[in-house]
């Protein structure tokens, strides 16, 4: 099990980032949050095998069609247990 923080930074609000981040975990069995952060960030908390987390992360490095990503960082974090995936509220 492994859990990784993303930061992905670009255009990525107003076109769906959050719900497709969301529905490409579900399809992959990774737990976890996703939120706005600012107008041009999305932050996630991604957490399951490490094939699929690391899945959902190449995805999130292009994102849905009319995002950009300008700039990706990510983060190993210990794993919490989570056993859904959430849409959060923005920061």
């Amino acid at each position: 099990m492994r859990r990784v923080r993303v930061v992905v930074e670009g255009v990525v609000q107003g076109v769906g980032f959050r719900w497709s981040t969301a529905r490409q975990a579900e399809r992959r069995d990774v737990v976890g949050w996703v939120r706005n952060a600012g107008t041009d960030r999305v932050e996630a908390e991604l957490e399951g095998g490490s094939d699929a987390v690391d899945a959902v992360v190449n995805w999130m490095r292009q994102g849905p069609t009319g995002s950009r990503v300008d700039d990706i960082a990510i983060e190993e974090i210990a794993p919490t247990g989570a056993t859904a995936f959430e849409l959060r509220p923005s920061v």
